[in-house]
């Protein structure tokens, strides 16, 4: 029993199960237990249709798809102080193989001269707070081919939306990756490396004790569009890629959380 008690997961899963046994109402549900509620929620249902490697870093997990040579799904918590710290971009090109993954792997050689950039999907921006998950955020196995003006455009623009968020309401939970519509995809380099069609971003937040979301759909090109005109709700963000976030989210939260567009975007910080 000691050791279950010292283990802070199984701890947290004991507190949410006396939790629903008590049947608390919404209303009398703290900060605290919300923290209980959403510490495993970034982590996806799996896609038994896509071939799956979970990679736990530091600071975010990876689901790796070997056929494609990227991510299906990178998920992280974004707190207000993991926003801040003292680890810098490295100099210079960082990116580097992750061995942990079996060969045919993205390289440097894929990228080099194939017009497309190396897009993080947890940005460095995410991971000042400590040096080693700055480098492993530069693991290729958190990175797609990405349109150049769109990673360094629309797409950054979210990303700082997100810290911005984050900085706000002390916390929140980020599922991203690539969106693959067509049957046959583009490939970059020796090793086949799979250019996206799309990429997709889903955010949770807990507002007043309360979860709510937002979602994003982009194209994977520069369309320059104001960061408002990508939004979606999580239900249709699920509907498009065929995953299921969030899934240990109580089902009375499932509509404010995931049906509805979460009041986050009611601030100026949704304007580009």
């Amino acid at each position: 029993m000691m050791d279950i008690i010292a283990n802070k997961i199984d701890l947290k899963k004991w507190c949410f199960a006396l939790l629903c046994l008590f049947a608390l109402p919404l209303t009398m549900v703290s900060q605290e237990v919300c923290d209980i509620i959403t510490d495993s929620l970034d982590i996806p249902l799996p896609r038994k249709d896509l071939n799956e490697q979970i990679l736990r870093r530091t600071g975010y997990t990876v689901s790796y798809n070997a056929d494609f040579r990227i991510p299906n799904w990178v998920a992280w918590h974004l707190t207000a102080d993991r926003i801040k710290g003292t680890a810098i971009r490295p100099s210079g090109n960082a990116w580097h193989e992750d061995d942990e993954v079996s060969c045919p792997r993205a390289t440097n050689e894929d990228y080099r001269n194939s017009g497309w950039s190396r897009g993080h999907m947890c940005p460095a921006g995410d991971c000042k707070w400590d040096e080693q998950v700055m480098y492993e955020s530069f693991l290729y196995t958190n990175c797609c081919p990405q349109d150049r003006s769109f990673n360094s455009g629309d797409w950054n623009e979210i990303e700082i939306k997100c810290r911005r968020w984050a900085e706000k309401y002390g916390d929140i939970y980020i599922v991203c990756g690539p969106i693959l519509y067509n049957r046959e995809h583009r490939t970059i380099g020796k090793n086949r490396i799979v250019v996206p069609e799309a990429f997709f971003k889903v955010v949770l937040c807990f507002i007043d004790g309360k979860p709510e979301g937002v979602g994003f759909i982009c194209k994977n090109e520069n369309e320059g569009k104001q960061v408002s005109s990508y939004v979606n709700t999580i239900h249709e963000v699920e509907r498009i890629t065929g995953y299921t976030f969030f899934p240990s989210l109580p089902a009375e939260w499932e509509d404010s959380a995931k049906g509805r567009i979460s009041s986050l975007l009611n601030s100026d910080s949704m304007r580009k």
